[in-house]
């Protein structure tokens, strides 16, 4: 079989880290044909490091050379135009997360993909997860009902990539992540938020399927960061139920940098826990009782090379599930939107689109 023909946009230093080492152990299936990055000398070395065969600083290069599969890693701000050029040239694509700086964009996104019969897949690492994959075939099963709150509680090492102190701790060493990309908002459209509550909210709204449609939101900038490192969002959904949503920018070290993130959520005919830092899920009905998963150790925590394998495996054929498509990805932008817009305004908001 002829290989998938691979092209990166955006070989920052998450994608050093993950995306092209999971891509790396594939060699039987996929073909190293292009990247695109700033910066000569990281460009030349990333180059030669994976065997690509074309490297240059316009994306454009990289799908012009007939790729069949694309990452889109670079900063937020351009996304919408990296991911739906890709889609364009025939490319299945794997995007970054945060997906988009706002809602009207990632809905476009989406809408380009179908247009072209491709996947899009968001680099949700949770989503993926085993313990979470087996869950949410339990939850299809047995069903909590109408969804009526949902808890999500996240903490997690970004308080020095946050305020240019540091990097997060799974940054690749020789690729060091430039500051703006988290740390203006014109590049990230925001701090914790969109860094890392847009995984936690894709978990929570991946295995719910809710959708926000109101607002109200508190963001915290202690010591004068350029971003926000703590959040408290109040989300009104679709259907009537709510949400709560707290997210903190923890401190290196702690909890041997283990990302803290747990979901729980009660609808009409019972409710659901997941808890990644300590590896559960479970599911409780009143008339069947509590299912607790057997959980190895290891299913709950983040891998970040999980999406691209997945992407590799949906443009083969091998699997038609897609655990984070770009339909989630832009509920996810929708309740960020929505909660930046608050926190701006000191206000309740609401969606100004279906």
């Amino acid at each position: 079989m002829t290989k998938l023909r691979l092209g990166v946009i955006g070989a920052g230093s998450w994608a050093v880290a993950a995306h092209l080492p999971a891509l790396a152990k594939l060699a039987d299936d996929v073909e190293f044909v292009g990247v695109c990055r700033h910066g000569g000398q990281a460009l030349a070395r990333i180059k030669d490091q994976y065997g690509f065969q074309i490297a240059s600083e316009d994306y454009r290069d990289v799908l012009a050379a007939d790729i069949d599969i694309a990452v889109i890693a670079g900063p937020t701000s351009v996304h919408h135009e990296h991911a739906r050029a890709a889609l364009a040239a025939g490319a299945h694509v794997l995007c970054e997360k945060p997906f988009t700086l706002t809602s009207e964009q990632a809905w476009d996104v989406v809408s380009a993909a179908e247009q072209a019969n491709r996947y899009l897949l968001l680099s949700f690492g949770w989503n993926y997860a085993p313990m979470v994959e087996r869950g949410k075939a339990l939850l299809a099963e047995a069903g909590i009902g109408a969804v009526e709150q949902i808890s999500v509680t996240m903490s997690s090492q970004t308080r020095e990539l946050l305020t240019n102190t540091g990097v997060y701790p799974d940054a690749d060493r020789d690729t060091v992540p430039e500051s703006a990309t988290w740390t203006d908002p014109r590049l990230s459209g925001g701090g914790y938020g969109q860094a890392q509550l847009s995984h936690a909210i894709a978990l929570a709204f991946g295995l719910t399927g809710v959708r926000a449609r109101g607002a109200f939101a508190l963001m915290s900038s202690p010591g004068g960061a350029p971003v926000e490192l703590h959040d408290a969002i109040c989300l009104a959904l679709d259907g009537g139920g709510i949400c709560s949503i707290g997210g903190a920018s923890s401190y290196i070290g702690a909890d041997s940098n283990k990302h803290h993130l747990a979901v729980e959520a009660v609808g009409d005919e019972g409710q659901l826990h997941v808890d990644v830092f300590r590896e559960r899920f479970s599911l409780f009905r009143p008339d069947t009782g509590q299912t607790d998963l057997e959980v190895s150790v290891g299913e709950g925590a983040y891998d970040g090379e999980r999406a691209a394998r997945r992407l590799v495996d949906l443009a083969l054929g091998r699997t038609t599930d897609n655990p984070a498509p770009g339909e989630l990805g832009a509920r996810t932008v929708e309740a960020l939107e929505l909660a930046y817009r608050s926190a701006a305004s000191g206000a309740f908001v609401t969606a100004t689109t279906a």
